[in-house]
């Protein structure tokens, strides 16, 4: 299976390692990897504050990128950038030469997890990390991408691994991209709500699926010195790795 790697502009520039934890896990699975070096943003920060016009050369750059290996998937690390190459094909549906290609785009479109637990058929990679963690469900892959299940099933299996439930874990982090720029009070206080929900779990760990949620309440934990380690769910699930005790949907447990 051909698998086309969407970096996404933070994974890409803040945390690399998440991009090679994604590909290691991948391969390790046994997809073929590609990266397309010409990819830059999906233009979600520009389309959400009002530049339509404006961000459809970005929307054209990344739809020629990411279908020019021809991959049978693409995979990336964050449902909020995944969310909008599916968006896509509503924003581009009446263009002449790309309205085919943005559907093209969103029907091969995965984020990360959702990717191995739907796709794949992945329950348990094998991984283990001993330490009490909690999850931290980013907005925009659940509302928009419409996930919730694939990080639980997957972070479930995680050998050695206690998952504390986080309480309000519907609640926004306060990132919300430019929303953190334009308003920043109020984003504040918003993370600060977060962090006091991650404190109160005692947890050593927060996970998330989306970089940039981890980017901003990471960055909280700095400036309150609390010593929680924040992971990118595809660091989780590449740590440890026992590969004999990769499993599959449907398939029995082995003791």
């Amino acid at each position: 299976m051909k698998v086309t790697i969407f970096s996404t502009c933070v994974v890409d520039l803040l945390f690399p390692n998440v991009g090679q934890a994604m590909v290691e896990v991948l391969e390790r699975l046994g997809c073929e990897t590609s990266l397309p070096t010409n990819q830059v943003c999906c233009g979600q920060p520009t389309y959400n504050s009002g530049y339509h016009k404006e961000s459809k050369k970005v929307l054209y750059n990344e739809i020629d990128s990411l279908l020019s290996t021809d991959a049978d998937y693409i995979v990336g690390p964050a449902g909020s950038c995944v969310a909008m190459l599916r968006e896509y094909s509503h924003i581009l549906k009446d263009d002449p030469k790309y309205a085919q290609k943005a559907q093209e785009l969103a029907n091969k479109s995965y984020e990360f997890s959702q990717f191995l637990y739907n796709v794949l058929g992945v329950v348990d990679t094998g991984a283990q990390l001993d330490a009490v963690a909690t999850y931290h469900r980013s907005c925009h892959m659940t509302r928009l991408l419409g996930e919730k299940t694939a990080p639980f099933a997957l972070l479930d299996n995680v050998k050695d691994l206690k998952m504390v439930p986080l309480p309000h874990i519907q609640n926004c982090c306060g990132f919300g991209g430019t929303f953190s720029v334009k308003e920043p009070e109020i984003s504040k206080q918003m993370v600060d709500e977060k962090v006091n929900s991650i404190i109160s779990t005692g947890a050593q760990v927060l996970i998330s699926a989306d970089a940039s949620c981890l980017m901003n309440i990471g960055g909280r934990f700095s400036r309150r010195d609390e010593n929680i380690k924040i992971m990118h769910i595809a660091e989780v699930l590449n740590n440890n790795v026992d590969v004999s005790r990769i499993r599959y949907k449907n398939q029995p447990t082995t003791v």
